[in-house]
């Protein structure tokens, strides 16, 4: 080591400077592969839409072909590639078809040879070039899709999150407090959507926050404590099961079930029929703390369900939202949608008690988590010892 002393403020500046240009970079990186990422799985979605249309005899196993697909991709190239998240992938083309890409990005398609393949060639997009196409992440975009309920209130948040540069913390607050409604409702519009555009504290998204978004851990195939998706697919697992070794109330009806409303597509977590309620029960779960729009979502499937999933003669529907938060768990019925209270007592009654599923679920995540540890603690050792 050198004896040259350094004084204080010359190396005070150049270590902020480097600082400063090292979280510039690794930001810089994060949105280069999340762009990239979100180009790749709007191809994906293509292909798989695409082969879906290639004829009536294809278009009836399209589901196979997401299980079939999710196998492959999964055993080949690691997480990110469960049947939800190739489905969000088709719905991502859909809600974004090629129509709506700029014309000055479209490659006209050159004759491909595919051995053993009778398809027509497919006009594709250059990746690089697609990627600036979609200027928001691959998380932000999930969000539009599943959280808005039609076309022009999802081109609103994105025209808004694009122009105040909102992070996925900001969009989803401002989902959340159903900023679209207010702002058609305001008569003062422009200061309002300004006042909008200010991050709060907690909405500012770190260097490292960026590179460790799940998604592009995912994407990537790196390790990191947890994905959410897996996080959330072992809660659905454990939820299905524990309503069911209830007793014989609970029938199980599906799992992931989709539902269109206007021109989006959503997704209930699971569903079950209650035998001595004679009625559905929609659960809906959650990674997050429990607001009013997650009420206003499930009163949205309730009401969906009523109309469209029961038969005559039964009751109308439940909804059940659970958050799964860090430090703590919530559950909640959704009653408000029935016709009386006394139907509303009867279902307090019979239904499961909320705070016996929160505890549930919360002792379920903290048992996950701890294996999870568990795990990557292993596998370091493994690797320190080889």
């Amino acid at each position: 080591m050198t004896d040259i002393a350094l004084s204080g403020a010359d190396y005070s500046g150049i270590h902020g400077d480097i600082v400063a240009l090292l979280e510039h970079g690794r930001r810089a990186a994060a949105r280069s592969v999340n762009a990239l990422m979100t180009a790749t799985y709007w191809e994906i979605g293509r292909r798989i839409v695409e082969f879906s249309q290639g004829g009536e005899g294809r278009a009836a196993y399209g589901q196979a072909l997401l299980e079939r697909l999710s196998v492959d991709l999964t055993a080949r190239f690691g997480r990110g590639f469960g049947v939800d998240n190739l489905e969000l992938m088709r719905m991502f083309y859909q809600t974004y078809p090629p129509a709506t890409i700029s014309e000055s990005l479209i490659r006209k398609s050159t004759p491909t040879d595919h051995p053993g393949n009778s398809e027509p060639a497919i006009r594709y997009f250059d990746l690089d070039q697609l990627a600036t196409t979609f200027q928001l992440s691959w998380t932000h975009y999930i969000h539009l899709m599943r959280r808005t309920r039609s076309v022009e209130e999802r081109a609103f948040y994105e025209a808004e999150a694009l122009r105040g540069g909102w992070s996925v913390r900001q969009l989803d607050r401002q989902i959340s407090s159903q900023f679209h409604t207010r702002a058609m409702l305001s008569k003062n519009r422009p200061a309002m959507l300004q006042k909008a555009g200010k991050a709060q504290p907690g909405d500012l998204v770190t260097a490292e926050e960026a590179i460790k978004d799940p998604y592009v851990l995912e994407f990537l195939d790196l390790k990191d404590e947890y994905s959410e998706s897996q996080l959330e697919e072992a809660l659905v697992h454990r939820l299905e099961d524990f309503l069911l070794e209830l007793g014989g109330d609970f029938t199980f009806v599906g799992r992931q079930r989709r539902l269109r409303i206007g021109e989006s597509w959503f997704r209930v977590d699971l569903l079950f029929f209650h035998r001595r309620l004679r009625c559905l029960v929609i659960v809906d779960l959650k990674l997050t703390e429990l607001n009013h729009a997650d009420v206003g979502q499930m009163h949205m499937y309730c009401n969906y369900a009523r109309e469209h999933w029961t038969l005559p003669g039964e009751n109308p529907p439940v909804g059940l939202i659970l958050c799964a938060r860090t430090n703590a768990a919530v559950a909640r019925y959704a009653l408000e949608g029935l016709p009386n209270k006394v139907l509303a007592a009867e279902y307090h009654m019979v239904l499961p008690d909320e705070k016996l599923l929160a505890e549930e679920l919360a002792r379920t995540r903290r048992a996950w988590e701890a294996q999870h540890r568990s795990e990557e603690g292993a596998d370091g050792a493994d690797g320190q010892l080889s």
